[in-house]
């Protein structure tokens, strides 16, 4: 993508009533105000709020938004420009229970106050195989602390990837950690019990790796 057509998209996001693109400072400042009054302040209902965690494109949490009406979905992603793709559909379809917002996910717990959130989902992310570069991996002890603090009591995490190494690494973690595995499998495509949320909603991406015969591994989790 052009820088032309970013500036065209940064600018375009800041027009849209479904995205928030505060400063890091907002953030770590709490100046945003939105900590703890998310449903209220913004989506003026208290339905259960479920955020999908580097979003890209916006095609997981638009789809999902789409398939449960009752419930608040919030795309998160540093990249504005990806998401406004799925910011400028659910405007247009009137999708109304889901927002974007621009931020860096390591900020979460800045963001959402205390059992604030129902749950989170893990879609497609970066499985940062080598060694020095697992403080970014989503997955990591970390990054679970943080999830731990801002879910409610077994709020749950939802992980779909085509990373079966990601998979892997994910699940040993949870198992030494003692935490509640829900559901686990390697390929929810080959098997008749997987939820319809995990194998009814397809990005482009994952489209092209079932094409490849690619496996989509999926597992759920929670902190009890």
């Amino acid at each position: 993508m052009g820088s032309k057509n970013k500036l065209k998209r940064f600018k375009e996001n800041e027009t849209f009533s479904n995205v928030i693109q505060p400063t890091r400072e907002d953030v770590l400042n709490n100046t945003l105000m939105l900590k703890g009054n998310w449903n209220r302040n913004f989506f003026k209902n208290e339905n259960p709020i479920v955020l999908e965690l580097g979003c890209g494109k916006g095609e997981y949490s638009v789809n999902l938004a789409t398939m449960f009406p009752k419930k608040n979905f919030l795309g998160i992603d540093i990249k504005g420009a990806r998401f406004w793709r799925g910011a400028k559909t659910a405007l247009a379809e009137k999708i109304n229970n889901i927002g974007f917002l621009r931020t860096q996910i390591e900020l979460v717990d800045c963001i959402f106050d205390e059992n604030e959130v129902d749950e989170i989902w893990i879609t497609f992310p970066d499985p940062q195989i080598k060694y020095k570069r697992t403080k970014h991996r989503m997955t990591n002890p970390d990054f679970l602390s943080k999830y731990k603090k801002i879910l409610k009591p077994n709020g749950m995490v939802h992980l779909k990837t085509d990373s079966e190494y990601m998979h892997g690494y994910t699940l040993g973690l949870l198992q030494g950690l003692g935490l509640t595995i829900e559901y686990a499998h390697h390929d929810v495509y080959g098997t008749t019990n997987a939820p319809k949320e995990v194998t009814n909603i397809q990005t482009y991406y994952e489209s092209q790796y079932l094409a490849i015969n690619k496996k989509i591994t999926y597992l759920r989790f929670n902190f009890s």
